[in-house]
């Protein structure tokens, strides 16, 4: 089942995301293109948000889990291909996926994606927890 707000949602969360930086004093670009690979052949992507100075790529992900509480594996799926893109892009940048505070139960859905998935995730890549009851964020360590 699809939503037609998802787009306007994740539009707007990426602006939350881009809010939350610019108070640390980082001002990220929207679409931010880099070349990414694994050989010499490397290949444009555009990242949610980025910058070149600081050297910074950020992936949003507006998910929650499902309505029923189960784990949104499909979504997770779209988490991990996020890593593949952060391992594929060159070393010098800071890699965060910037994700929505869900709940259920006494677990985050980023919380059990690092139990889950953490063997997938790269060294050095940052999963950021935003809250929007009060925009806090919170790290979600390995």
């Amino acid at each position: 089942m699809g939503n037609s707000d998802n787009p306007r949602k994740g539009s707007d969360f990426e602006k939350s995301a881009k809010e939350y930086f610019k108070s640390k004093n980082i001002d990220l670009q929207h679409g931010f293109s880099i070349p990414v690979g694994f050989s010499n052949i490397k290949k444009e992507h555009k990242f949610d948000l980025g910058s070149a100075d600081p050297a910074i790529l950020v992936e949003c992900k507006f998910h929650s889990w499902t309505e029923s509480g189960n784990s949104p594996s499909a979504k997770l799926s779209v988490w991990n291909e996020a890593m593949f893109y952060f391992i594929a892009a060159p070393n010098n940048y800071r890699k965060i996926l910037f994700v929505l505070k869900s709940m259920r139960e006494t677990i985050s859905l980023a919380r059990h994606y690092v139990n889950r998935y953490g063997h997938l995730i790269p060294n050095g890549v940052e999963i950021l927890e935003y809250n929007p009851n009060n925009s806090s964020v919170y790290r979600v360590n390995k």
